[in-house]
């Protein structure tokens, strides 16, 4: 009995991923102002949190949701709480990343879509932008410069994924699809986040209607909860991996590159103290903005 609960759930999940990956790819555009890429057949993929921008894009956002009243301090403490277990055990739980996205977009319920997206452009412009690692930067200008189209793969909601794509330079972005009826947010999600296996799905789907070859295509992510997706690519490559990630690159001969510093202080233990200084450094700041805002 235990066993086809399991396996039931199992389904359900799969399904779930499968929905979320294919709204997600639906909802991808292609910057209009961009050329049309010179090779039309190769793209790079690129996981944001932790490879391209330092820290999680979410609590980032979340710092502005509260900075404009969408939620209390408890909850921006709960959002800065789980970016400080991810900084101190280096990997991510994935049951409490469903759980901080959910309750994430779970705020946007009664907002418009419209206004997500100018909050995404004023945080990218706040905290974002001095966030981008210039190495990963860097490696996506390169795809870039060969004339192939470089999309984010992200679990962030897919209207501020949209904006980091835009202000960078690429192509477009895969996220989360939040449902919206006539422009208004429900608070529920399309399938899931976009995240793990949903991710894998939402760039197969978008493969097929772009026209890529996967085989030639590359991809990038800190995160072992992406071998899915980095294993279904010609060209995976680990970014800031965390242990596991660099333990399966390794076995299976993926590139690795990492751009962070004291890593060495990391694994005494060091950032315990330092996160949760950053903690209540960064709530409390964003707390004081507010008041002063007031």
């Amino acid at each position: 009995m235990l066993r086809g609960w399991r396996r039931e759930r199992d389904e359900r999940a799969h399904d779930d991923a499968v929905q979320a990956g294919r709204a997600s790819a639906a909802a991808a555009t292609v910057q209009a102002a961009l050329p049309a890429p010179l090779d039309a057949r190769a793209a790079a993929f690129f996981d944001v949190d932790n490879t391209i921008m330092q820290g999680a894009s979410i609590f980032h956002l979340a710092r502005g949701l509260y900075a404009r009243d969408f939620f209390n301090a408890r909850d921006l403490g709960t959002f800065a709480w789980q970016q400080v277990k991810f900084r101190v055990i280096g990997r991510e739980d994935l049951e409490k990343v469903h759980e901080a996205r959910e309750r994430a977009l779970s705020f946007a319920a009664g907002h418009t879509v419209a206004e997500l997206t100018t909050i995404g452009e004023e945080v990218f412009d706040e905290v974002m932008a001095a966030k981008i690692w210039p190495g990963t930067r860097a490696l996506a200008q390169m795809h870039l410069d060969a004339g192939q189209r470089v999309w984010l793969v992200t679990a962030t909601p897919v209207e501020v994924a949209g904006v980091i794509a835009r202000r960078l330079g690429l192509t477009g972005a895969l996220g989360t699809v939040a449902e919206s009826v006539e422009g208004v947010y429900t608070g529920r999600l399309v399938g899931e986040i976009l995240h793990g296996e949903a991710k894998a799905e939402a760039v197969r789907a978008l493969a097929q209607r772009e026209g890529l070859d996967l085989g030639r295509c590359a991809a990038y992510s800190d995160s072992a909860n992406d071998v899915p997706l980095l294993a279904m690519v010609g060209q995976p490559c680990a970014v800031n991996p965390d242990g596991v990630l660099r333990a399966h690159a390794k076995e299976h001969g993926w590139r690795v590159r990492d751009y962070r510093t004291g890593r060495k202080a990391a694994r005494i233990g060091v950032p315990t103290a330092a996160g949760l200084g950053a903690v209540a450094g960064a709530v409390s700041a964003a707390v004081a903005a507010r008041r002063r805002g007031r």
